[in-house]
């Protein structure tokens, strides 16, 4: 079974109260599952990160055989596709937890998608940064 995964994630001062957001589509483009998770003080790029690992780990524990991910975070794409290496330290085992779980699929593959083709996402994460609290909608 193939998922589209949408990851987003944010954090409100940098680092500040952050949050992820996760939208999992099956085939036919219908929700699967749909996440914001509060996360607690984080940056940025932790909150990217711990999107599209908690959207990995769902994808696979729904069953998923093949994940075509999607992310506004130029800089986590180019990291996991390797064009960019990880500099910042605090990254490098979030980097390392995706792509061990990216692996795990038959089929894995992360893509840069505008911000405005990410938009559940987005939503789902300031649901959770605005409630600081977890929002799923399964």
């Amino acid at each position: 079974m193939k998922l589209t995964l949408y990851v987003d994630g944010g954090a409100r001062g940098n680092p500040g109260p952050a949050a992820a957001g996760v939208v999992l589509l099956d085939e036919q483009g219908s929700p699967v599952h749909e996440g914001g998770y509060y996360l607690g003080e984080a940056t940025n790029n932790v909150a990217e990160y711990s999107g599209l690992i908690r959207g990995l780990e769902r994808a696979g524990e729904l069953g998923a055989t093949a994940v075509e991910a999607f992310a506004d975070s130029e800089l986590m794409v180019k990291q996991i596709n390797g064009v960019y290496r990880v500099k910042a330290e605090h990254l490098r085992g979030l980097k390392d937890r995706a792509a061990t779980l990216m692996d795990g699929f038959a089929s894995a593959t992360l893509s840069h998608v505008r911000r405005n083709k990410n938009e559940r996402a987005d939503a789902l994460a300031n649901a959770a940064m605005d409630r600081r609290q977890d929002v799923i909608r399964t």
